[in-house]
């Protein structure tokens, strides 16, 4: 009988060890990371000659499209609003060839929790120029890497981070942008359709793949004067090694050259960060922008430091003031 109870004993206690093992092994993998090798892979993927520079209405940016969709569903995002899957699909036509274009912004949710009617944006622009032949240049596609292929991989790698994370009171969209090149198509596009009042915060990611002029750990904020936005994120990343600068760059006027523009318009504190010293980059519109001419570390600690700066807007302890909107002239 005691020979029975021993077996019995060490029978169970196996078991229990190997449920304990499987909950280790779980936990292990629900860790919130963002890594450079994840990091690497997005860009790599969204920068490559296969997408064909991922101009709006062509097979190249229908590729990058796939691509993000599947990137959505592994990460488990929910469908926005009516939507029956990721894409929100409309039909424009091009001022310049004046021709009738059919294209998506994908879009996926992660919906929130004591404040789930709170939304943040988190977007990026997944278009680019395409394939442009010139006389004399031997490479005739535009891959996009920085521009914006870096962004798309920081909503990629932001989506799977707060995904494990699951601690955002507010519910998180994450929006990859159709159209941007051809004059912010798709962000004002879904602008048309949204309640603005019940969107608390835009956060678009630009050229996030070189060293700034400020040094490394290092990004700037598009229309940092605009809101409170950037004091915010300021405030959490003291002491994390990182920091954020006001956009340096004014004349540009680069708070209204991208998708934030569109929602700012409506009062949302929407702004983008970037890294790219945009006054001496040689590569910015050329076929030039590659994913070799990128620095992995310097984009993972960027969407490192975006998701530990906005941290407190996304878990809803904090609430940036409404954009003030003056255009620059």
């Amino acid at each position: 009988m005691k020979k029975i109870n021993l077996v019995y004993l060490l029978l169970v206690a196996t078991i229990f060890s190997c449920k304990e093992s499987a909950n280790v092994i779980k936990s292990e993998k629900e860790i919130a990371t963002i890594d450079s090798v994840t990091v690497k892979k997005h860009l790599y993927t969204l920068a490559s000659n296969e997408m064909e520079g991922r101009m709006t209405g062509t097979p190249g940016i229908e590729k990058a499209a796939k691509y993000i969709e599947n990137e959505f569903k592994r990460i488990g995002l929910t469908t926005y609003d009516t939507l029956k899957d990721y894409r929100q699909t409309f039909t424009f036509t091009d001022r310049r060839s004046k021709k009738e274009i059919t294209t998506s912004n994908i879009i996926g949710i992660l919906e929130g929790k004591s404040k789930k009617n709170e939304i943040v944006v988190i977007s990026a622009h997944y278009d680019h120029l395409g394939i442009r032949k010139k006389e004399g240049q031997l490479d005739s596609i535009y891959n996009g890497a920085n521009d914006d292929a870096s962004g798309v991989t920081g909503i990629l790698a932001l989506a799977e981070y707060f995904k494990a994370k699951g601690t955002n009171e507010r519910t998180i969209l994450f929006v990859a942008f159709t159209g941007e090149e051809m004059g912010l198509i798709g962000s004002t596009h879904f602008g048309k359709g949204i309640d603005a009042n019940k969107f608390v915060a835009g956060i678009n990611l630009e050229m996030i793949g070189k060293v700034p002029s400020f040094g490394p750990n290092t990004a700037w904020l598009t229309g940092f004067e605009r809101s409170d936005f950037g004091k915010i994120i300021q405030k959490n990343l003291v002491n994390s090694g990182y920091q954020l600068f006001p956009d340096p760059y004014k004349k540009f006027n680069l708070f209204f050259r991208s998708d934030n523009a569109s929602l700012a318009r409506l009062g949302v504190p929407s702004h983008t960060f970037s890294t790219t010293p945009i006054d001496v980059d040689k590569d910015y519109h050329q076929a030039s922008d590659e994913a070799e001419t990128l620095n992995m570390t310097v984009i993972t600690q960027t969407i490192q430091a975006v998701a530990k700066g906005t941290e407190s807007i996304i878990n809803g302890e904090d609430t940036p003031t409404r954009v003030v909107i003056k255009e620059n002239k």
